[in-house]
């Protein structure tokens, strides 16, 4: 079972608190795959939960009725959102004690801790749970692609949130799929897979205005060259929207908007 979570990430640090016991009672091990969530969002065009005030109550108070319920330790950190970046680093390394240092570090975030919003931050935190800090921030600094190919990863493989737990290829999101998970490991998806291939072919019959993409930047080096991209791109089933003598926006066939410039 590959787990794919970001420190920022409160039901991350719920869903870390259970899912060994999990894959133990089906005798698999857990992966841990730190993913840069921000970057997620960004790729789908997102906003996380704490950037909508309404959603941002709302998830605090589900997570004190989560936690208590499940008598799991919780409190706020320092501030939220935080950067997480340092601590994600350091959860990427090949340690032999990598869970335990995923546990302090979300511990630090999640449990009443000090935060680990910067590497001093997180220096100070391993080192208060007997670990090197420094030469752990150091080795994770200078081996930084790795938080970067598993977020680009995770991408490619459809992940859009955290935490995400991906077993045999299916993937599962959220702490409250933990029951589907049990049910697809004990050989009972509750999936149809007659009524799984009616939603893939369901039509759009409506298309939200704001659903649609800001207008993405496309820079030209000769100015000429742009009314034959347009007329290509008309061509391709594209609509003009804006034209003048530096540039032109235009609307794809899928509703993107998409601006052209010149350098």
């Amino acid at each position: 079972m590959r787990f794919l979570f970001d420190f920022i990430s409160p039901y991350s640090y719920v869903a870390w608190t259970r899912v060994h016991a999990l894959a133990a009672r089906h005798g698999r091990t857990v992966e841990p795959v730190p993913v840069l969530f921000a970057a997620l969002l960004d790729h789908h065009g997102h906003k996380g939960p704490a950037e909508i005030p309404a959603k941002r109550e709302h998830m605090a108070k589900q997570l004190l009725r989560i936690t208590a319920r499940e008598g799991i330790p919780f409190a706020p950190p320092p501030a939220h959102p935080f950067n997480p970046v340092a601590a994600l680093r350091v959860a990427c390394l090949d340690h032999a004690a990598q869970r335990r240092i995923i546990d302090v570090l979300f511990d630090a975030v999640w449990a009443g801790g000090p935060g680990v919003a910067d590497e001093r931050s997180v220096v100070s935190v391993l080192d208060a749970a007997g670990f090197p800090g420094e030469e752990l921030v150091a080795d994770a600094k200078r081996l930084s692609g790795g938080l970067r190919t598993h977020t680009q990863q995770a991408i490619e493989l459809g992940v859009f949130g955290v935490p995400t737990i991906l077993v045999d290829g299916e993937l599962f999101w959220g702490f409250d799929s933990f029951p589907d998970i049990d049910a697809f490991l004990s050989g009972r998806d509750r999936v149809d897979p007659a009524l799984l291939a009616r939603w893939r072919t369901l039509p759009v019959a409506a298309v939200r205005g704001g659903s649609r993409r800001a207008a993405s930047p496309f820079r030209l080096r000769d100015s000429s060259a742009l009314d034959p991209l347009l007329a290509a791109l008309v061509a391709a089933g594209a609509t003009v929207l804006q034209r003048d003598r530096a540039s032109a926006t235009v609307r794809d066939p899928d509703g993107n908007e998409i601006t052209l410039s010149f350098e």
